[in-house]
């Protein structure tokens, strides 16, 4: 796979967490010699929380997982991932994997059965060879490392071309308070909470109920504003551990909030750079709309656009595909009263191209691999943000070929 050309320079130095381990194993789910199996285990005293697809054909890795966060509670957790294979659309066939691999991780690690969570990510309706997972589990147990977060980024990985994580170490109280975050996700992008798992930790000291609500609260400030190609995975996963091994109690701290809304952010903005076959990176601002629902509405609906993704490829200044996806997202509108910039460039306002627009500074600004689309409805004070990448031939090519 060909490394987007929106990577980063390399895999960041992320905070060691206290009481969380992480191990990473080449079990060949789909593909032989690749690493595709992680497991992270959480000390004792851990809470878990966790933000899951609203797809109504979510696969048995998230219902099973739904229904874990629900009893909420704190102890020993372990989280098996794989990739290759999605577990999803599989029938009855699904829960028995979920079960196997439930019990062969609880044997080989002594946490219990309802604090083992697993995801898969993958091809979707297939069986999951699942005795490929627990045949690994002694040897996945036995290579637990506190530093081991990197091998576990790559594992979980399909068609992303880097492995994704984030961390902060923020002070709270005069003491040091970690997190650090891994992420997978490049096609079906577009949370409801696309192949998108994302695993979270924190020595933190916090309830779980109060970890779920923040959780929540942040995850429609950052995973639920990217989208790669209007399609929700049956498969979306957060799920966040809080070891409180720190000691610091963070459960009203704004600092902490802040510090994992930016950890969620980076996650969320690598997700949309590693964008199947993407070569630009958009942020698409939505301001004076009716309702801050309705700028939602209006960035979606540039964002999502096939007309405007391809005009980005090609880096051609369509304002008037801009214009177009406005009008067509369903929010309260008035045509004369739209201003759009591409960057600090005035395109269009007042119902027509502004006087002072220069098609070359457009085509000049639209060769740039960060891109900002901005939009003012000229109604009200409804704003919002999303994030998008172009659409691309590789697209096409990625996905054309997905199952072979």
């Amino acid at each position: 796979m060909t490394l987007s050309p929106l990577a980063p320079a390399g895999f960041p130095d992320l905070p060691t967490i206290d009481g969380v381990r992480f191990a990473a194993v080449a079990a060949g789910v789909r593909y032989k010699g690749r690493t595709d199996v992680m497991l992270v285990e959480l000390a004792e005293g851990s809470v878990v929380a966790g933000v899951f697809t609203r797809s109504s054909t979510r696969s048995a890795p998230v219902l099973d997982c739904e229904t874990k966060i629900k009893f909420g509670g704190e102890g020993r957790a372990a989280f098996l991932v794989n990739s290759g294979n999605s577990n999803a659309f599989t029938g009855s066939a699904g829960d028995t994997s979920v079960a196997a691999i439930v019990a062969a991780v609880s044997d080989a690690t002594g946490v219990e059965n309802h604090r083992v969570f697993t995801s898969s990510t993958g091809v979707i309706g297939e069986p999951l060879p699942h005795d490929r997972i627990t045949v690994k589990l002694a040897d996945l147990n036995s290579a637990l490392d506190a530093d081991g977060i990197e091998g576990a980024a790559q594992a979980i990985m399909t068609t992303d071309t880097f492995a994704k994580g984030s961390g902060r170490t923020v002070t709270i109280d005069g003491r040091p308070v970690r997190i650090a975050g891994i992420a997978k996700g490049s096609g079906m992008i577009a949370p409801d909470m696309a192949t998108m798992l994302v695993y979270i930790f924190t020595d933190a000291v916090i309830s779980q109920s109060a970890l779920q609500s923040l959780l929540g609260t942040l995850t429609d400030q950052t995973f639920n504003c990217i989208t790669v190609d209007s399609d929700t995975s049956t498969s979306d996963t957060l799920l966040m551990g809080a070891t409180g091994a720190s000691g610091v109690d963070v459960g009203e701290s704004a600092a902490f909030a802040q510090a994992l809304h930016d950890v969620m952010l980076d996650l969320a903005h690598l997700v949309v750079r590693d964008g199947e076959g993407a070569t630009k990176f958009v942020e698409v601002r939505v301001s004076g709309a009716a309702t801050d629902a309705d700028a939602r509405k209006v960035g979606l609906a540039i964002a999502n656009s096939p007309l405007v993704k391809t005009a980005i490829a090609g880096e051609d200044p369509n304002w008037g595909r801009i214009v177009m996806a406005v009008g067509k997202s369903g929010a309260q509108a008035n045509r004369d009263k739209l201003t759009i910039r591409f960057g600090d460039i005035v395109v269009a306002e007042n119902g027509w191209v502004s006087p002072d627009y220069a098609e070359k500074a457009g085509a000049d600004y639209m060769k740039q691999q960060d891109l900002c689309i901005s939009v003012d409805m000229g109604l009200a004070g409804g704003m919002a943000t999303v994030w998008t990448c172009d659409l691309t031939h590789g697209y096409i090519q990625i996905n054309a070929d997905y199952r072979s």
